[in-house]
């Protein structure tokens, strides 16, 4: 989706200020948050994708205002309403008011915390062989889906070259929006910057993407 997240080659939104010895969390709550997405996402609320499109559908003035953990924490509450686990009331309140409804994979207990916290394993069986090999020069499609896509908005349109192939992997497109796994040829692409930016762009730069196959279309 073309939301106000994908920041991409933009401007005008001041230079990133890298903070000294930064720690993981700077206020207890921000890790109770990445807990709860953790906890929910293992027990089958959710997959990481999901959870990435209701972050990116927090509205721009809020997106925009919000420090990571709480675009985190606005985004797992919509989530969670909107598939029955919680209520706008029950979040108002600070308790539960009711059952609640059971997760996919049953209740979260201490003996699951350490496998919640290992990243998951994406790569899958091919379902046809890769359209593309290494050199081949791809076009980013210019596309511009309602939903969750990886594909950033700042490479639409352009071309580039393929430079790795990387397997097939869960399709993030179909995986937020609940509809099966729909495995893709995953690839490396690799973009001039003056091809992406202009003239103007520092010629010596080149810019590395990773696209899945329905992304990109032979140039």
């Amino acid at each position: 989706m073309n939301g106000v997240h994908d920041m991409g080659g933009m401007d005008g939104f001041g230079k990133v200020e890298p903070e000294p010895n930064e720690p993981p969390f700077h206020e207890k709550w921000e890790g109770r948050v990445l807990a709860m997405v953790r906890a929910m996402g293992a027990a089958g609320a959710f997959n990481i994708d999901t959870s990435r499109f209701y972050r990116e559908s927090l509205p721009p003035h809020v997106y925009l205002a919000s420090s990571y953990y709480r675009k985190w924490l606005l985004g797992l509450e919509d989530n969670l309403v909107d598939k029955g686990y919680v209520t706008a009331s029950e979040l108002s309140a600070g308790h539960a008011e009711g059952t609640a409804k059971p997760v996919k994979n049953g209740k979260f207990g201490l003996e699951k915390v350490e496998k919640s916290l290992v990243r998951g394993h994406f790569e899958r069986q091919a379902p046809a062989p890769a359209k593309f090999r290494i050199g081949d020069r791809v076009r980013a499609k210019n596309m511009h889906p309602a939903t969750h896509t990886r594909l950033p908005r700042y490479t639409r349109g352009h071309v580039g070259v393929i430079d790795r192939i990387l397997g097939c992997q869960v399709f993030p497109d179909s995986a937020a929006m609940e509809l099966g796994e729909n495995p893709q040829w995953l690839y490396n692409v690799v973009f001039d910057s003056i091809e992406l930016w202009g003239p103007d762009a520092d010629p010596t730069v080149k810019i590395s993407i990773d696209a899945f196959e329905p992304y990109l279309e032979l140039a």
